[in-house]
Order: structure tokens, then sequence, then C-alpha cells
């Protein structure tokens, strides 16, 4: 059954993920808000193909507060990348900077406002970090970043970037940390997904003010509550 589950998933999702794609070029134009809304309708697409198709259960743990807060999650698989969008509203998300020049998917993340994160740049790509940040917090949108920079299987936690510390302090906002094990069901880069429940758990907020390295540890420690 996890075999012909995972086969139905990708025979459902990919292909409709092209349709979703396809629609954001051809209408994108128009304005940005049309990319974000076609976005989050491919966000519930991707959900009711987990649900239904993978027999995965998504469970919120806490709550989760709204507003001008700096959001950090634990990133174990694609399975949040796509489903924080059905978190928030419209959420700003940082990304690497490469997968801006994928034809055709550069073009639309641009368009809906993701933030372009250059992990090599130094302090200047801090800066470029925190204008689009503030930018997107003018819009009233959620500041979303996955700080281990990439896709970490489930029980490992590495440091967290240097980038967050120097975010935190620039941005002056507080930190809702957010663990997740997505990895349990859906591990990276393996086909197969097992049914199960995948869990965001809300920590505790982190203020603004405290000491790089305070903020940092409570941080990582908070986000890898579910380990």
């Amino acid at each position: 059954m996890i075999v012909i589950r995972s086969i139905l998933f990708a025979l459902a999702f990919y292909p409709g993920s092209l349709i979703f794609v396809l629609w954001a070029m051809a209408f994108g134009w128009v304005t940005p808000l049309m990319v974000q809304n076609t976005a989050t309708n491919w966000s519930r697409f991707h959900r009711w193909c987990v649900r239904r198709l993978l027999g995965q259960r998504i469970v919120v743990e806490g709550d989760l507060p709204i507003g001008p807060y700096l959001y950090i999650a634990k990133h174990e698989s694609m399975f949040e990348t796509i489903d924080i969008l059905c978190l928030f509203d419209r959420p700003a998300i940082g990304a690497k900077r490469e997968l801006f020049d994928i034809p055709l998917w550069g073009g639309i993340a641009r368009r809906y406002g993701l933030i372009p994160i250059e992990r090599a740049a130094g302090a200047s790509a801090l800066r470029t970090l925190r204008a689009a940040a503030k930018d997107r917090i003018a819009q009233g949108r959620a500041i979303c970043l996955f700080p281990e920079g990439t896709r970490v299987p489930h029980g490992e936690s590495p440091p967290l970037k240097a980038g967050f510390a120097g975010l935190y302090s620039l941005l002056g906002l507080p930190v809702v940390p957010i663990a997740i094990d997505s990895g349990r069901v859906s591990p990276r880069g393996k086909f197969l997904k097992r049914p199960g429940t995948i869990t965001y758990k809300v920590g505790e907020i982190v203020p603004v003010g405290l000491d790089r390295k305070e903020a940092e540890a409570r941080v990582h420690a908070a986000i890898n509550a579910l380990n």
C-alpha cells in the first residue's frame, strides 16, 4: 500500500503542479496577488494529496500567533516548504538564491515575493535579506525561514546558519519557533512516503532584545523539540 499510495501521489501532485505553474505564468503578469493566490491554492491541493492519497494527518500543537513575528521552522522534507502556505496568509519564505535561476519557476518565485538568500555573500546578503523582509512585513505578510539551510534527516539537529542571529538583531522582531517532524513519514530524497501524522509544534515566543547566542540556543532547542 505504501508503494501504491506513493505512486498515486506522484501521478496526481506533479502533473497537477504543472497546471498551477502554467496558470501562474499565464496570468501572473496581471498582479502579484494573482500569483500569491495561485500558490495558496497549490498548497491546498498539495495538502489534499497528502491527506487523501498518502494517508498523512496534519496536526498543529500549540497556538500559532499571527502578527509581526519572525517564524523559524525545522526543515526535514519538501512537505513543509509547500504546506506552510496553508498556515499563513501569503507568507514570504526565504529560499536559496539559486532556485530563482530555474527557468519559469524563478520568475514566478520573484512575482510571488519569495525572499532570495545568498548564502556566500556575507554582510551584503544580510542587508539585502533585511530590506526584503521589511518590505514584506510592510505588506502585512509573515516572514518564514528555515535556518538550517537545507533539509535535515529526522532526528538530526545541526546548528543554525549564522544569518539567523544577524537577522534576529536587525529586524527587531520576536521569533516564533516551529518544530516539524515531516521527515518521519516523508523522508528527504525518498520516493516512498508513509501514512502517519505530521506534527507542527509551536514553541515559546523568543522575545526581542536577547543576546544573540541565547536567542539562537532557544530557537535551536524549540525547532528540534520533536526529535
